[in-house]
């Protein structure tokens, strides 16, 4: 009887996973927060952009990690 079994998978970073979330979530708050301000509901539009900001930063954290070599 032969138990061989092939080895595991690699493990994988989910630093793509991450960019993907990232940049949506840029552009989901970017465009709610512009609506929002649009719609006269400032303190709602200033939160979502402060939010888009964020995200921006994430999104830039994660390419830049992404360019070094990190495995993802």
């Amino acid at each position: 009887m032969n138990d061989y079994l092939p080895p595991p998978a690699p493990p994988r970073s989910a630093l793509t996973l991450r960019l993907w979330l990232a940049g949506f979530g840029l552009v989901f708050n970017a465009v709610a927060g512009w609506l929002a301000l649009r719609a006269d509901l400032v303190w709602l539009g200033v939160l979502l952009l402060v939010l888009a900001v964020v995200c921006l930063v994430d999104f830039a954290w994660v390419a830049r990690r992404k360019r070094r070599g990190d495995p993802g």
